[in-house]
């Protein structure tokens, strides 16, 4: 017997007949005598719904109320799916986050995870295994009493910090694909489902690009140790013949020590939302690196791929990138710093994209990143911008070449089925 978390999302729960399809998973894994806590996202396009309504209300409203209104959306699911349960004769009760309690700070619609209190969920697993039916994306700030809401993509987190709150063995994520694959499988036919993926690699690859998860959920499982398995809710709960080892085909997202052999690259990501800046002849001088980061900062704008040029006649220039809905914040933001920066122009460019390497298997391989440039240079893909770190190498190119830089990438680290 083991303790699971299963999170569906939005397509997952779409309608009552997907619901009561996610309520099949759910029997599945109570027959095969498992404790189960189940958390839920809202039905699909229904936060958005909830969201152009208080835009509509007022452009400038609270947060507190917008939290208190949007979370509303996973407390429906969550109803009908104990429902659902309910009918097959399954135990179940739904809990929205407040009711747990599942604590976070006051940065209204983008709280962070304080603490899980899972103690009366165990409990009722204990006496009569009955299911929990969780409300994904909310908690409760306790100072206040507020609802809170994590943000987009926050049942995710929510469903990774109540695997950690209640000790689960596993956290499931049930999505609209069967795993996570080499690369996107729309643009690269021949990718390939990965049967085990490192928290490190999946990190890396959620944060640039990959849609899979949400990277605050993996960055909560890689903290907890919480091992976590990404499969398809669309697979038919009963069809042995879907199984691997006993379980439906899917990719494991664990600790290092769990992959015997890494392979040297383990995925290509790709980031379409990127833009990049530049600032000419910047004085070269102490402190101008300040002068030119620290009003981005202010301005709440994360800044990537950094690159300065060598020196001239005392003058430099720096090339960075920012998320394209901040391309022009970022620009006014150095506009009015022009004066004590004492740079001579701006420019910049959208039509951008980073293209990303990732693998575990890179720390121990001379070579990887010199296969790339060369791959690319015979393609004729020039290359803007590069940054790296221990397992990751990416590159900023011009956004026309995206699908052939990935599929050039894709096919000379061997990674096509």
């Amino acid at each position: 017997m083991a303790r699971l978390v299963m999170k569906f999302g939005g397509t997952s729960v779409a309608n009552v007949e997907r619901i009561r399809n996610v309520a099949r998973h759910v029997k599945r894994e109570i027959e095969a005598g498992h404790q189960v806590a189940v958390v839920v996202s809202a039905m699909s396009g229904k936060t958005n719904e909830l969201v152009a309504w208080c835009r509509e209300t007022a452009v400038l409203h609270d947060a507190r109320e917008y939290d208190a209104i949007v979370a509303s959306g996973e407390q429906v699911t969550s109803g009908l799916l104990a429902i659902a349960l309910q009918e097959m004769g399954i135990p179940a009760r739904s809990w929205q986050g407040w009711q747990l309690p599942i604590s976070t700070d006051d940065a209204h619609g983008s709280a962070r995870i304080l603490d899980v209190n899972g103690e009366e969920i165990v409990r009722r697993f204990e006496n009569g295994n009955e299911v929990a039916v969780i409300a994904g994306f909310q908690g409760i700030n306790l100072p206040s009493g507020r609802i809170t809401t994590l943000g987009r993509g926050g049942s995710d987190t929510s469903a990774v910090a109540v695997a950690a709150g209640i000790k689960a063995d596993r956290c499931d994520i049930y999505t609209d694909v069967d795993g996570v694959y080499t690369t996107d499988p729309r643009i690269v036919p021949k990718a390939r489902r990965l049967d085990k993926v490192a928290f490190e690699e999946m990190l890396e690859m959620a944060s640039l690009g990959a849609k899979v998860l949400q990277v605050r959920s993996v960055e909560l499982a890689m903290v907890h140790k919480v091992r976590t398995f990404v499969r398809s809710s669309f697979t038919d709960p009963d069809a042995p013949e879907l199984r691997v080892n006993g379980d439906p085909p899917g990719t494991l997202i664990c600790d290092e020590e769990e992959i015997v052999e890494s392979e040297v690259v383990t995925g290509i990501a790709f980031a379409r939302d990127e833009a990049q800046v530049s600032i000419r002849h910047v004085p070269d001088k102490p402190g101008i690196a300040a002068g030119v980061f620290v009003p981005l900062a202010e301005a709440n704008i994360n800044v990537d791929m950094i690159v300065q040029n060598i020196s001239a006649e005392g003058f430099t220039d720096i090339t960075f990138t920012v998320p394209t809905a901040d391309f022009e914040r970022a620009k006014a933001a150095l506009a009015d710093a022009q004066d004590s920066i004492g740079f001579k122009t701006i420019e910049g460019a959208t039509d951008v994209v980073k293209i990303s390497i990732i693998g575990i298997g890179m720390r121990s391989h001379a070579g990887v990143a010199a296969k790339a440039f060369k791959a690319l240079s015979e393609r004729g893909i020039n290359i803007r911008a590069i940054s790296t770190s221990e397992i990751k190498i990416s590159v900023l190119i011009d956004a026309a070449y995206t699908e052939l830089a990935v599929r050039t990438l894709h096919s000379v680290y061997g990674l096509d089925a």
